[in-house]
């Protein structure tokens, strides 16, 4: 079953729409951050112009709960069970599947920071070994 959803919230100081989207039991998830609130209309006409461009999360295994009511009370209780059990900090899917994406991005990063770097010191060397054949050029 496919299933998506947008929620858009605040978060200081910006707009932000929360993208979820649940395919064939992988769930990925896209941060959008807007800016001034929108309206509705331009958020469906954000998604229809730039949903190609989306950079969804990787997917993580997940199947879509069934939504029964159940007491505040309780799921509060399950809650706060379910974060003294997870040591490793707890969160949503979605913060999960956000938290995937950073860290593919930072590593993207750090394979292009240390390519560029790479490239740079070459660069470098390169002009001394000139440099130093320049000065013995005449001699």
């Amino acid at each position: 079953m496919n299933c998506c959803t947008l929620s858009v919230f605040f978060e200081d100081p910006f707009w932000v729409g929360l993208c979820q989207l649940q395919e064939g039991g992988q769930y990925r998830v896209c941060r959008i951050v807007f800016g001034a609130e929108p309206k509705d209309t331009e958020v469906h006409q954000y998604l229809l112009r730039h949903w190609n461009e989306l950079r969804f999360s990787p997917a993580i295994a997940g199947d879509r709960e069934e939504r029964t009511i159940k007491n505040p009370k309780r799921r509060q209780r399950e809650i706060r069970r379910e974060l003294e059990r997870s040591s490793s900090g707890a969160g949503t899917k979605a913060q999960q599947a956000l938290q995937l994406q950073r860290e593919a991005g930072r590593e993207e990063a750090r394979q292009a920071r240390r390519e560029r770097r790479a490239v740079r010191e070459e660069e470098q060397f390169l002009l001394r070994q000139q440099k130093r054949r320049e000065k013995h050029r005449g001699h």
